[in-house]
């Protein structure tokens, strides 16, 4: 047990350490520091046993669970020197403010409460204003302070002291920054695509979903297998001088995309891009869906009641390739058990891969890409289309969504979970593209109803 903790410590507070490395005098306050942190019923051994302990993990090499800005100010608050992280006796006194908490104004002079970073709570102090060169957290700061103000209908903008319920939104709406920062800087991590992902809350202090992991691609189920396609295209050119029709002219179709990559086959039917068989190479022009998404986009807090939203924040031309919708891949009898949880839950993300027969679902309530986050519509800007690249079993296509018009930056991206697509020929005679509750009886007095919040003129009122 004792041996655990030393190793714990270290583990936590010094990174990649080399153990035999350290100064003795560096490890002695490194564990002096570690402990003098316990409660006295926890310290369980003096420093001569802790520095043996210390001694025996020679050649212990372990990586660091902190960040860089924690490291550093631990070692400034320990007053140890690291070439490594640039600290030394020259810069123990730098502190990096965090956030402000509070404000108050005397004498025409103004303070802030601090946050500093790698500090407690309780080490929080006073600044006046001219101390301080945090400009954008100020800034951040008083913008805040004005909209909490406006909400609660106050005249005064900026007044001499807070009330502490103003103080505490204040700094409850900067700890979720925080947060919310940190999880897109996760997202931005994970996913594959060239379009960056950004995230902001402006409307309540919701944060990250607690069980979503962001995924890339189809994440399948037991028992369902994806078969590889066999063949491809012996192109040089797919798109001005296509062999054989390409890969569509395989499956009696035409290439489905523009030379400028805009899709211009209607609705309905099927696009079939070439695959890793194919002889062209990535720049090809038909290859849009696979090379993922281009555009960046917000995942945004509505202000109606809707949950979380996604908005352009680039202009998108009509018919452009915006995002794929990706989950867990399981079949249509899980769905329905699934379905019947997330009714009492009140939300679903099944979406029914019923392009020639309803076999299998895509389920993206816990897994799933950012078009986890795309709202309702029932005036959509975004357009369903089955896509097949390097699987073609008809019964599991790859979900597509393109703009159905020009959207403007800033434009929140939708589509209709209820989307129905008249048949264009007997092939796709059984595609409705339908975003419904997997499971619910197809009585219309049997099923469900759920409002629709989507606020178009052409609003149905109901989404199921």
């Amino acid at each position: 047990m004792m041996t655990l903790r030393v190793q714990m410590f270290f583990y936590l507070f010094y990174p990649s350490c080399q153990v035999s490395a350290l100064t003795f005098s560096t490890r002695r306050a490194w564990i002096n520091s570690f402990l003098e942190s316990l409660s006295p019923n926890r310290r369980m051994f003096s420093f001569g046993g802790a520095e043996k302990m210390a001694e025996d993990l020679k050649g212990c090499s372990v990586s660091c669970k902190l960040s860089l800005d924690d490291l550093q100010a631990v070692c400034r608050r320990e007053r140890l020197h690291c070439k490594q992280l640039r600290v030394n006796k020259h810069n123990f006194n730098d502190y990096e403010v965090e956030y402000l908490c509070d404000y108050k104004k005397s004498k025409e002079e103004e303070f802030y409460l601090v946050k500093w970073k790698g500090y407690p709570e309780s080490c929080n102090t006073w600044e006046p204003r001219k101390n301080l060169k945090c400009r954008k957290l100020m800034l951040q700061f008083h913008e805040d302070l004005e909209h909490e103000q406006r909400r609660q209908k106050r005249r005064t903008i900026c007044p001499k002291r807070l009330d502490k319920d103003v103080a505490w939104t204040l700094v409850e709406k900067a700890k979720l920054r925080q947060r919310l920062q940190q999880w897109e800087a996760d997202l931005n991590k994970t996913r594959n695509h060239p379009g960056r992902i950004f995230v902001v809350n402006e409307v309540d202090l919701e944060g990250p979903p607690r069980d979503f992991t962001y995924i890339n691609n189809y994440k399948v189920g037991d028992g369902i297998v994806l078969n590889e396609m066999a063949v491809g295209c012996d192109c040089k050119d797919c798109f001005s001088d296509p062999v054989a029709g390409c890969c569509p002219g395989a499956s009696l179709h035409r290439l489905a995309y523009t030379e400028k990559g805009q899709v211009r086959v209607r609705a309905g039917e099927p696009i079939y891009e070439c695959n890793a068989r194919c002889s062209c190479g990535p720049d090809c022009p038909n290859r849009i869906v696979q090379n993922g998404i281009q555009l960046d986009l917000c995942i945004f807090k509505t202000g109606n009641g809707r949950g979380w939203g996604v908005r352009t924040l680039q202009h998108i031309r009509k018919n452009t390739f915006v995002m794929e919708y990706v989950g867990e891949i399981i079949t249509s009898d899980e769905a329905e058990k699934r379905g019947h949880v997330y009714d009492r839950q009140g939300a679903t993300y099944l979406f029914d891969l019923d392009y020639v027969e309803d076999v299998y679902t895509v389920d993206a309530a816990h897994h799933g890409n950012i078009s986890h986050f795309v709202n309702h519509s029932c005036n959509p800007n975004l357009q369903v289309y089955n896509v097949f690249i390097d699987n073609l079993d008809e019964r599991l296509p790859r979900i597509a969504l393109f703009s159905t018009r020009s959207i403007r930056a800033g434009e929140e991206l939708t589509f209709d979970y209820k989307m129905q697509i008249d048949p264009v020929d007997a092939e796709s005679t059984k595609m409705d593209s339908n975003f419904s509750l997997a499971g619910l009886p197809s009585s219309p007095k049997k099923r469900i109803r759920v409002e629709c919040r989507c606020g178009s003129d052409t609003c149905r009122k109901y989404l199921f």
